[in-house]
């Protein structure tokens, strides 16, 4: 039997490049959240922060054992670039769009979900507190 979750994803950037933070909300199929991470990353710009959050959500999963897998994310460069409808022109983004490819494979099956900012507003708050925790940089599971 395959496990799946729905992942919300969220980078947030202050000054973009600037203060940045990641946000990770897992949900279970009846929509109930099952798991929260956030993390401050440094300073980057807001494109790296989105891909960061995807990265550590694909890890996340991988490390609890999910066969599928359903990005959401109100980003539309990150979507459209993961479902190939963007093509990865910025040298600092092909890292992470090839360490996506790559932890890809761990995978029975990823969805990339693009959806709007409103229902990210979870995700999103949590990488806003990453930032505002900037002076610890682990990963917080709540």
């Amino acid at each position: 039997m395959s496990k799946s979750i729905s992942i919300f994803i969220d980078g947030a950037s202050r000054g973009n490049p600037g203060p940045s933070g990641i946000g990770i909300v897992f949900c279970d199929e009846q929509g109930n959240v099952v798991k929260k991470l956030f993390k401050f990353i440094g300073n980057a710009t807001n494109n790296i922060a989105e891909y960061s959050a995807l990265i550590y959500a694909l890890q996340e999963a991988l490390i609890d054992r999910y066969d599928e897998v359903k990005i959401k994310s109100d980003s539309e460069l990150l979507t459209r670039q993961l479902t190939g409808e963007y093509k990865v022109k910025n040298d600092n983004l092909r890292l992470y769009y090839d360490l996506f490819q790559h932890i890809s494979k761990g995978f029975n099956k990823i969805e990339v979900i693009s959806i709007a900012r409103e229902n990210n507003s979870l995700a999103d708050k949590l990488a806003n507190k990453a930032i505002d925790s900037r002076f610890d940089s682990s990963l917080k599971i709540e």
